[in-house]
């Protein structure tokens, strides 16, 4: 936060370490410091979280990318898909990771206008090509037209809210947060959403909460190939199932 009061980076911070605070740089740093004691994220204050090791603007519209996000992307790089969409897209971070490490042709959906166009500019400032679409799910989209989709949906069962930090549940959009009273809310309309969307033989690949696992893997009964991957901390983290091809 002092770096972004000051403007410079933390690397620009150690060089100077012997220079003496401005007057314009304490002010700023002191509102920064009293919006993190209100519980602010410090990602909001300085509006900038990495991912994949890029810079992402965040705002309270949008849910703050995670680190355990990027097990996503991982499983997406090893598939080779051409045609991917990313439904409910946020901050559109999976989006444009997977547009500039693959080249696909990618399409980012998302309900939130407010959302889109976060995700819209950190598109354009980062140099990725990708479509933005508003909608719900992929309601918009033509059925079998991707070979991936993949989605990290709102997990968090809404009876859990008071348990969440104070940074996540007052300054994150709710939207993206609760998956209805279990979580598995979204996951039971995302499923059969992308068995349209996707061609056969294509791969769905969903975050998931690390509770859900066994319940998720339970919906994918008509799919083939079902694979449940564990974060750093070997918690359950991503679902993978595949499209059965053929007719």
């Amino acid at each position: 936060m002092l770096a972004h009061a000051i403007g410079h980076n933390r690397a620009w911070l150690q060089a100077h370490s012997d220079e003496e605070l401005r007057e314009v740089w304490w002010i700023h740093y002191g509102r920064y410091l009293h919006q993190r004691l209100q519980g602010q994220p410090t990602q909001q204050i300085t509006g900038v979280q990495e991912f994949y090791g890029r810079d992402f603007r965040v705002t309270r519209d949008v849910l703050i990318p995670r680190p355990e996000t990027e097990h996503v992307i991982e499983a997406a790089l090893t598939l080779g898909a051409r045609n991917v969409v990313d439904v409910g897209t946020g901050s559109g971070a999976i989006a444009v990771t997977l547009a500039l490490e693959t080249g696909a042709r990618v399409v980012g959906t998302d309900v939130s206008f407010a959302a889109l166009r976060v995700a819209e500019a950190n598109a354009r400032r980062l140099g990725a090509a990708v479509t933005w679409i508003a909608c719900d799910l992929g309601t918009a989209l033509r059925p079998a037209a991707f070979d991936l989709v993949v989605s990290n949906p709102p997990y968090v069962p809404a009876r859990a809210k008071t348990t969440l930090q104070r940074e996540v549940r007052e300054y994150e959009p709710e939207v993206a947060l609760y998956g209805g009273d279990d979580g598995l809310e979204i996951y039971r309309r995302l499923i059969p959403e992308a068995h349209r969307l996707l061609a056969p033989g294509g791969w769905l690949i969903m975050e998931i909460g690390y509770t859900l696992g066994d319940a998720v893997r339970d919906m994918l009964v008509a799919w083939t190939d079902i694979e449940i991957r564990t974060d750093l901390a070997g918690l359950p983290r991503v679902i993978l199932g595949r499209h059965p091809p053929g007719p």
